[in-house]
């Protein structure tokens, strides 16, 4: 297993590009651990896919390294790398039988036969593939040769690190959660390097220990899924992870805290001081709807909203309401009786941020 060091690396599919648009990925300096497991995660387009790639190579980056364990590795081949990596479809081979299959890599580096057949019986096993050794591939279901492609990668010990391109596309939802368990398994079992590519939160979180979150071609936020969720660094994790997302507001500056729509938010010393020091007018705070406090009835520390709808989700409930010019959403426990007409709620100032150009202000960075 390797660490990956990705050094000054940004990449442009622009001959010439002019600026930072032009670039898919824009100047990241960014460490993956030996051993670790990683989820990169975003929307469509943000520059997932072509990271990947550039890891693996089969992309040469416009600028930048790539270091293995310290080694530049830019003009070396995937197969130089020793990388293994699973694409959204089933990447094997349908004439042969899955042992076969499991075994080519294998074969390929010359591998006596005896601990070929040791290492494959192994991987079998822990991808449930056992019974199915003798099958032609080309029988199988989608997710049986999904696993296939997966054990490809793993039965080698020379690996440097295994990457996964959204490889649960195509498998059926019912069966999605037991594949990201195995891969959770065989990533403890194995203590290989994992960087699993995916749109899903929840595949996300499942998979990895942490999450690299990427949007416009950067890695707006590293953290464990719990960093990702109590402190979004970025407007974008705030509303992307989370269901529903976080509440974003634009405020303008007040004396001791922000405001919006005549109603006015107070905010730390610290904080206020720090926004006096950014001089930007892109200011915003924002809030979980888990975190947002529903009074029983009116309070001095409450302000009033209007109801506008209430999802009922079986173990809790989505209340939106409408404050000033602002649709807010705010969560409630089961058992959590629901405002009728006029709901009253306080933002707890912990769980309250502050966003300048988008990226967060911190107390404890000050």
């Amino acid at each position: 297993m390797a660490e990956i060091h990705l050094k000054s690396l940004a990449h442009s599919y622009s001959a010439s590009p002019q600026s930072p648009a032009d670039y898919a990925i824009r100047e990241m300096d960014h460490i993956w651990h030996q051993g670790g497991a990683y989820a990169l995660l975003g929307p469509s387009g943000c520059g997932k896919s072509t990271l990947l790639n550039i890891i693996s190579g089969l992309l040469q980056p416009s600028d930048g390294d790539i270091l293995f364990d310290g080694v530049r590795v830019n003009e070396l081949s995937p197969k130089e790398r020793n990388i293994a990596q699973v694409f959204q479809f089933p990447v094997i081979y349908d004439s042969m039988s899955v042992y076969d299959n499991l075994a080519f890599p294998l074969r390929n580096a010359k591998m006596p036969e005896a601990k070929i057949k040791a290492k494959v019986s192994e991987v079998a096993d822990i991808l449930e593939l056992t019974p199915l050794l003798k099958n032609k591939a080309k029988n199988l279901t989608a997710d049986e040769k999904q696993k296939i492609s997966m054990g490809r990668g793993l039965v080698r010990d020379d690996v440097s690190a295994i990457l996964f391109d959204e490889p649960l596309t195509v498998i059926d939802p019912h069966l999605k959660w037991k594949l990201r368990r195995k891969l959770k398994q065989i990533h403890e079992q194995f203590n290989l390097t994992m960087v699993y590519v995916t749109h899903d939160q929840l595949e996300a979180s499942t998979f990895a220990d942490k999450i690299a979150v990427m949007y416009g071609g950067q890695i707006v936020q590293f953290g464990t899924p719990r960093e990702l969720f109590e402190s979004p660094n970025h407007t974008f994790v705030g509303f992307f992870i989370g269901s529903p997302g976080m509440n974003l507001i634009e405020v303008d500056r007040a004396d001791g805290g922000v405001s919006f729509d005549g109603i006015h938010l107070p905010l730390s010393d610290t904080l206020t001081r720090f926004l006096s020091d950014h001089p930007s007018d892109n200011i915003k705070v924002g809030i979980r709807p888990e975190f947002v406090h529903v009074w029983d009835e009116a309070s001095e520390e409450a302000l009033q909203c209007d109801v506008t709808a209430c999802e009922d989700l079986g173990t809790y409930k989505i209340l939106t309401m409408r404050l000033g010019g602002q649709e807010i959403k705010a969560r409630l426990d089961e058992d959590q009786p629901i405002p009728n007409g006029k709901a009253y709620v306080s933002f707890p100032q912990q769980w309250l941020k502050v966003y300048v150009d988008e990226f967060l202000l911190e107390e404890d960075a000050l």
